[in-house]
């Protein structure tokens, strides 16, 4: 596996959510829980190593030394967050695209600084007390590994971009369906809990007519600013 340079979060380290959707792809279950043991390295050839033959479990090594990320057959058992109405997310979406800072602006998902076309430019605004809502028409069908990406970032960013940095931890998602191109979707985020510098949070994407394309329950982790330069 290598992760290309397009798909980073924070500068010089793969998209936590993208890396992990890559890795989950290794798991024989509709649903998959995988932690980020470290930095997901750019541009680096990493080998997938499964934990058995059964399929239930796969990791991810960095000179077949260094555990990047390790992955296994999960559960979700609470609801999913519910979902605003595509045009609330528009309106949400302005409100986070005025915010003063970005703790990762080149981030492949969430960064303001991403051109058109090359990132999502996922614009998750709040809608609601620790809840954040955005707009999201894919421009073409996207694979598993994006949807992962798509149901990443807006759980951090509910708990607002003043924080210091938040990077993923760990993910559990389902994926269930994936959008048609041009299809009109609105991604969810919700800020559940925090524990010290563990941080709790859960997302969710709709399609245009409401179903439910994909959940994730997260758990993230507060870092130094000063370590990423924010």
């Amino acid at each position: 596996m290598i992760i290309e340079k397009r798909y980073h979060g924070p500068e010089g380290s793969g998209n936590g959510g993208y890396v992990a959707g890559l890795l989950a792809g290794h798991v024989s279950s509709d649903t998959v829980t995988v932690t980020l043991r470290r930095p997901p390295p750019l541009e680096t050839e990493l080998r997938v190593g499964s934990d058995d033959d059964r399929g239930i479990g796969a990791r991810l090594w960095d000179d077949g030394e260094r555990l990047v990320a390790e992955a296994l057959a999960g559960a979700i058992v609470v609801p999913a967050v519910p979902p605003v109405s595509y045009e609330e997310a528009l309106e949400a979406a302005e409100k986070y695209r005025v915010a003063e800072r970005h703790p990762f602006p080149g981030c492949f998902v969430c960064g303001p600084a991403r051109e058109p076309g090359d990132g999502l430019r996922l614009a998750p605004g709040p809608v609601a007390e620790g809840t954040v809502a955005a707009p999201w028409t894919p421009e073409r069908v996207p694979e598993p590994e994006i949807m992962w990406a798509v149901l990443d970032c807006p759980g951090g960013l509910a708990f607002g971009q003043d924080d210091p940095p938040l990077v993923l931890g760990t993910m559990t998602a389902q994926v269930t369906e994936v959008p048609e191109a041009g299809e009109r979707c609105v991604v969810m985020g919700l800020a559940r809990s925090r524990e010290g510098r563990k941080l709790h949070a859960a997302t969710a994407a709709y399609g245009a007519d409401g179903r439910l394309l994909g959940r994730a329950e997260q758990i993230w982790i507060e870092v130094d600013a000063a370590h990423f330069g924010a």
